[in-house]
């Protein structure tokens, strides 16, 4: 089973949205002081590359 470029990158799509998520919910949940602000930041920092891996999904 040999991965192209393509599935290579819906895999990296994958684990940085549940990866952006799990570091949201901990920042809300969690660590609802000032460090909640930081997870948060960097969870959508993850899905924002999450969602540049998923527009470059047909095109490389």
């Amino acid at each position: 089973m040999g991965m192209n470029k393509n599935t290579v990158l819906g895999w990296a799509t994958l684990i940085m949205v549940i990866m952006g998520l799990i570091l949201i919910g901990l920042g809300v949940y969690k660590y609802a002081d000032v460090a909640g602000w930081g997870f948060c930041a960097v969870g959508v920092g993850f899905l924002a590359n999450a969602w540049v891996f998923s527009a470059l999904k047909g095109r490389v």
